[in-house]
């Protein structure tokens, strides 16, 4: 295939759709940029559609290496002029080189057991960069996964992924109702810990078993009563400045290196 010139390509312009949302939900992939994370892809094997390169940006010997491994692999390579892949990327310098990989979904039926710590369960998170932030944490301490419940941001917009740092393809997605939530979670049994700043209880003073699933409230309201209802026990961090809640992201990275602390010193 020759090299793309025009930004009016089709395969360019469905690319570049895939900056919405419902673009991405429709087709069930996504794009990501990077010679950082598009190695990260190809390490985990994760599923690709295609591999779009711009010779004239990419200075890597290890992307270049990256591209022939997913070319014998039989993924499609596309080759594209810099104003081109300028055109599809998010950012200022973009290094040449992105892949269109499809989303990863588990249901919460394929949930039976856990490799790691557990299970952050969101509910309602508003901001793509939390989420992926979160992902990022999640996947530094040992969780299994993360699962999205009632109207969240997307994993895969490109603020989520670039904020996950790669941990989006290691780690296992699930999204779904509350309800849905408490059904499975009835019938896996995995103790569920909440958060709230009326939790009586400080968060450093609980004992956390393993496996369990951290179950983190919305950045606006934080969990309703029914939702605190399905806890285990609540638990509160405390604050001593003018501050009166912690960002989302860095709430629940506090509560996981908690859970991982503990372990460790009961598992060294």
């Amino acid at each position: 295939m020759s090299m793309i010139s025009s930004t009016t390509n089709p395969t360019i312009k469905a690319i570049r759709a895939l900056r919405q949302r419902t673009a991405r939900e429709e087709r069930g992939v996504f794009f990501v940029e990077g010679i950082r994370l598009v190695g990260e892809a190809a390490d985990l094997n994760i599923p690709l559609e295609m591999v779009v390169t711009a010779p004239d940006l990419l200075n890597s010997e290890f992307a270049r290496q990256v591209v022939t491994r997913l070319i014998k692999r039989g993924v499609m390579h596309l080759e594209v002029t810099a104003s081109v892949f300028e055109s599809i990327s998010g950012k200022d310098n973009p290094q040449g080189i992105g892949v269109v990989a499809r989303q990863q979904w588990i249901p919460f039926e394929s949930i039976r057991a856990a490799r790691g710590l557990g299970w952050v369960a969101l509910v309602e998170a508003q901001d793509p960069g939390n989420i992926g932030t979160i992902l990022r944490t999640a996947d530094a301490v040992g969780m299994d996964g993360v699962i999205l419940l009632g109207p969240c941001a997307d994993p895969y917009d490109p603020g989520a992924v670039r904020a996950s740092m790669g941990a989006l393809f290691s780690l296992q997605l699930v999204r779904g109702s509350f309800e849905q939530f408490q059904q499975w979670q009835k019938r896996i049994g995995f103790p569920v810990i909440g958060t709230s700043d009326s939790a009586e209880l400080d968060y450093q003073q609980k004992r956390y078993p393993s496996p369990l699933v951290v179950l983190m409230g919305s950045e606006r309201q934080g969990l309703t009563p029914a939702q605190q209802a399905i806890c285990e026990t609540m638990v509160s961090i405390p604050m001593r400045g003018r501050s009166d809640s912690l960002n989302l992201a860095v709430a629940t990275g506090v509560m996981l290196y908690e859970v991982l602390n503990q372990q460790r010193r009961n598992h060294p």
